[in-house]
């Protein structure tokens, strides 16, 4: 470092891990992959290898959104059939009365 010249701060990279941990909560088989590449951001980050850091976050944040959508979709799905189970069987009792 030279005199008069401000150390440079190192780049602050996302690692995703809050939404990978949501995730977890909506589809597991594919927050499982994002949760273990956002582990690896900080460590990348403090060894200096930014790229690798960079790419980390990346991947994390792709299985952290393909959980979420997935699961999302999947919830929607489950509550839609729900409904219709419940339509079905309200009229089926109002039929047999």
């Amino acid at each position: 470092m030279q005199p008069g010249y401000p150390s440079q701060q190192p780049q602050q990279i996302d690692n995703n891990m809050t939404m990978s941990i949501v995730a977890i909560f909506l589809f597991w088989p594919l927050a499982i992959p994002a949760i273990m590449a956002a582990s690896k951001v900080n460590p990348l980050l403090q060894q200096g290898n930014y790229a690798a850091a960079q790419a980390a976050a990346a991947d994390s944040k792709k299985w952290s959104k393909l959980a979420l959508i997935i699961g999302l979709v999947l919830w929607a799905i489950n509550i839609i059939c729900c409904v219709i189970w419940f339509i079905i069987s309200l009229s089926a009792a109002s039929t047999s009365v």
